[in-house]
């Protein structure tokens, strides 16, 4: 069975839907996905600086944490033109929470100097976008179709000039001028996630099987405060920053305060030099969780401002109104990905990504707090712009199919990768894991473990998420990006990309 169209977008996270909708009234777009991504289960909010707020003080934020290594270009363009985006989405039926006299309600998240975190539904902002674009887009007449992009289409120009879809037992062949990635992160490569289990670099490895450059795929951050359940495994429940954000501090099993001390900003601090704290204390006294103590909160806030989170709580019998409550780092977000420009093209021409999958440059080498929606926003947005004012012109030569194979042992790539990439690294564990991943064949899970675990090798230095215990500091002779492909045998390749820009 074949389709055309003029545009595949596949994901349906706040990336892929602003970029469907951003095309669905100039082009024939088709909008794959295999479930929601993790838009919905995103509980901060929106990041957006405005009215008094300057987003120039939004971009230094931003840059901070991302320790440095941002494209301050994009960051601009991402601070800039946030707002807005934010007010189309409003336009668009997206109900944010508001203060007593109309205005939009704003707190406060770790890494941010001001208060400019817009939310909805207290802490169920991800479902509230999610909703809202959904709802836009089904008014728009865009198609929709559910399955697993297991193969993107190659001319023998080097286009990509379409897709293999697997629904079931059968797969479609859609034919398209271009394909865009908005596919998200690689969370559920490792064993612990906040990413739902369809989150897992599918996109990542489409996109080097078609020769495709990823870059920062070191950058990989951990966000401090999932709630411990117990659990080894699979996806966990966040508690978002934003608890943190209205007073509630971390404490040891000894009640001693993480954090005091340890930064300028304390408990607010960036998530990687919070995530480090947590899991060196862990370590320290041999727990597998730390407490996250919100009861100086009034219960009032945290009724209103909290709800998810205190289902989430209630659900293994912590009542965070009164108790402290179990917490530990998991993987969270990719800050790399696959290397774009500020557009979204990738280096194959007819291939393009977007959100979490894809490397602006935005996120450096640690996210900030709540840019991701924003993001998603923003960049869905330039890659339907680049895509209305100059769609490839169709590709009328052969075309050969780029299967995507699947897993042979995926639990064991997990394993590997949780336990030698995870916040702490070396060298000695990262060669380790190159070994124990060389026999486990060349699907796209272990593509993505390799890339990783390639980068991670490569930057003899620490800086935002990536922290190596055996080069324990920032070295300026890594000022450069890792950029990955891979060669004639599937096999990763790194080479360094001087930082200035993702171009």
């Amino acid at each position: 069975m074949t389709r055309t169209v003029d545009v595949v977008v596949i994901g349906a996270g706040v990336a892929g839907l602003s970029t469907a909708l951003g095309l669905a009234a100039t082009r024939d777009v088709l909008l794959l996905s295999a479930g929601d991504g993790s838009t919905p289960w995103a509980q901060g909010g929106v990041s957006a600086a405005y009215g008094e707020d300057d987003p120039l003080d939004h971009a230094r934020d931003t840059d901070i944490a991302g320790a440095g290594f941002c494209d301050l270009r994009n960051v601009r363009a991402l601070v800039e033109e946030g707002p807005q985006r934010l007010a189309e989405l409003i336009a668009q039926g997206a109900r944010f929470d508001r203060d007593d006299d109309g205005s939009l309600s704003r707190t406060l998240e770790g890494g941010h100097g001001r208060s400019r975190i817009v939310h909805a539904g207290g802490d169920a902002t991800g479902a509230e976008v999610h909703r809202a674009l959904r709802s836009a887009l089904q008014l728009t007449g865009v198609q929709t179709m559910d399955g697993r992009t297991i193969g993107l289409i190659k001319s023998d120009s080097g286009r990509i000039v379409g897709v293999l879809v697997e629904t079931g037992t059968e797969i479609t062949r859609i034919d398209a001028r271009a394909v865009v990635l908005a596919t998200g992160g690689v969370g559920n490569a490792y064993l612990a996630s906040t990413n739902p289990p369809t989150v897992r670099g599918d996109g990542i490895a489409l996109a080097l099987r078609a020769g495709a450059s990823v870059v920062d795929m070191e950058f990989v951050q951990f966000h401090p405060t999932a709630l411990f359940t117990g659990e080894t495994g699979g996806q966990l429940p966040l508690v978002t920053e934003a608890v943190r954000g209205e007073g509630a501090v971390l404490r040891d099993m000894h009640g001693r305060r993480i954090m005091a001390g340890r930064h300028p900003r304390a408990d607010l601090a960036p998530r990687d030099v919070v995530a480090r704290e947590v899991e060196a204390t862990m370590r320290r006294d041999g727990s597998d969780h730390v407490w996250l103590d919100a009861t100086s909160i009034a219960p009032d806030v945290l009724r209103q401002r909290f709800p998810t989170v205190l289902a989430s709580c209630a659900r293994i019998g912590v009542d965070l109104l009164s108790e402290q409550i179990p917490v530990a780092p998991a993987e969270h977000f990719l800050c790399g990905g696959i290397r774009t420009d500020r557009d979204g093209a990738t280096d194959v021409p007819g291939l393009y990504a977007v959100g979490e999958v894809a490397a602006t440059g935005v996120h450096g080498a640690n996210r900030l707090a709540s840019n991701s929606l924003l993001e998603g926003l923003v960049f869905g947005r330039r890659v339907a712009t680049a895509l209305t004012l100059d769609l490839p012109a169709t590709d009328h030569g052969h075309s050969h199919e780029l299967a995507l194979n699947h897993d042979r042992e995926p639990e064991r790539v997990r394993a590997i990768l949780t336990k030698y990439a995870g916040i702490r690294r070396d060298g000695a564990g990262l060669n380790a894991a190159a070994d124990e991943l060389e026999p486990l064949g060349t699907g796209p899970l272990a593509t993505v473990a390799r890339s990783v675990i390639a980068a991670a090798t490569t930057r003899q230095d620490s800086r935002g998420c990536h922290w190596r215990s055996d080069y324990p500091h920032s070295d300026e002779r890594w000022d450069e990006h890792i950029v990955v492909r891979l060669d004639k045998d599937d096999r990763p390749t790194t080479r360094q990309l001087l930082h200035a820009t993702t171009q």
